[in-house]
């Protein structure tokens, strides 16, 4: 008597130790990637890039001309007097 059963018991017997690592493996993965360190965040310090930064990293990668960033640092450097 298999009282309903079809006799594929031992399958998820089988099965169920790789379900369980499997959870336990994602759970771990899960927590180091949540507390691992990312680029540009420093511990307990909450970093913000200045107006300048931006500007600086947006002409290195060609996003705006010298004339743009010339003018751009000419603004900045006005609000900074004007706002002292």
């Amino acid at each position: 008597m298999m009282y309903g059963f079809d006799g594929t018991g031992w399958v998820w017997m089988a099965l169920m130790p790789v379900v369980w690592i499997g959870l336990i493996v994602l759970i771990v993965w899960a927590v180091v990637r949540l507390t691992q360190d990312r680029p540009g965040r420093d511990r307990g310090v909450d970093y913000r890039e200045s107006p300048e930064d931006i500007l600086d990293r947006r002409f290195a990668r060609g996003e705006i001309d010298a004339d743009e960033y010339g003018e751009a640092r000419k603004r900045l450097a006005e609000h900074r007097r004007g706002s002292a």
